[in-house]
């Protein structure tokens, strides 16, 4: 799966929404996605980030994206049945989200949390992911074959000192997804998790300042991973949380 070669037509007349697709590992996903044929929903709260990764994909050639301003710490229920509803009447269906907007906070000791840090992480990593996809979940259901990945990490899997709001927050997402995909077992909708693993990223260089950038993998290095949950060849992988970068 992580050498996993992907035809180039794999996600034709697909519509997928990628949250925090301004930078990083999202913006990669949504321009691997969309080189692939999938029609991209942007979602983040930095319009000028999802502008450059629109530009990047129209420059590509690649089909027009939308993009949807969404500050996830703030919004609502009623922010996420508004956007349903206008993926509704713009696309008629959603064939999959890949839940990629996380924060990591500050690393402290658990007795240190702050009552809003640990709020705030809840939300944009745990809150904002399932309200998002109780409103879009209709629209997945109109799907043929629907995708939903969530983003996970190895510290939501075996705790790790000082990690504590972002490490909770993860173990949520993790059971989160085993509840939706044996929920939805025998539906036309699959759940899984990826574990991106040590990656090139800001969220990366926050948690580990020290570390030298350039022994990392880029996004771009983990796509295969990506693309394989996300089109049809893994139509019978449902309530799995993979790794991108198996030890």
């Amino acid at each position: 799966m992580n050498n996993y070669q992907a035809p180039a037509g794999l996600l034709e007349n697909r519509t997928i929404l990628i949250t925090g697709a301004g930078d990083g590992i999202g913006a990669e996903a949504a321009k691997t996605y969309a080189a692939h044929g999938a029609t991209c929903i942007l979602l983040g709260r930095t319009v000028k980030k999802l502008e450059t990764v629109y530009d990047a994909i129209v420059a590509a050639g690649s089909p027009e994206p939308a993009i949807v301003p969404l500050d996830i710490r703030g919004a609502t229920k009623k922010n996420y049945i508004d956007m349903a509803e206008t993926i509704a009447d713009q696309f008629g269906k959603l064939d999959g989200i890949l839940h990629n907007a996380s924060v990591l906070g500050h690393l402290s000791a658990f007795a240190d949390i702050e009552p809003d840090e640990w709020l705030n992480g809840m939300q944009v990593n745990v809150n904002g992911a399932a309200f998002m996809t109780q409103a879009l979940l209709p629209q997945l259901l109109k799907s043929d074959s629907a995708s939903v990945i969530f983003t996970s990490s190895g510290v939501g899997r075996q705790g790790r000192a000082f990690w504590g709001t972002y490490a909770v927050s993860k173990f949520a997402t993790e059971g989160m997804m085993q509840v939706l995909a044996a929920e939805y077992a025998k539906r036309n909708v699959r759940f899984n998790c990826i574990n991106p693993g040590a990656t090139r990223t800001a969220m990366r260089a926050s948690a580990f300042p020290a570390e030298d950038p350039q022994t990392l993998k880029t996004p771009a290095d983990i796509m295969p991973l990506y693309l394989y949950l996300m089109g049809k060849d893994s139509e019978a992988v449902n309530g799995q949380s993979l790794d991108c970068q198996p030890k």
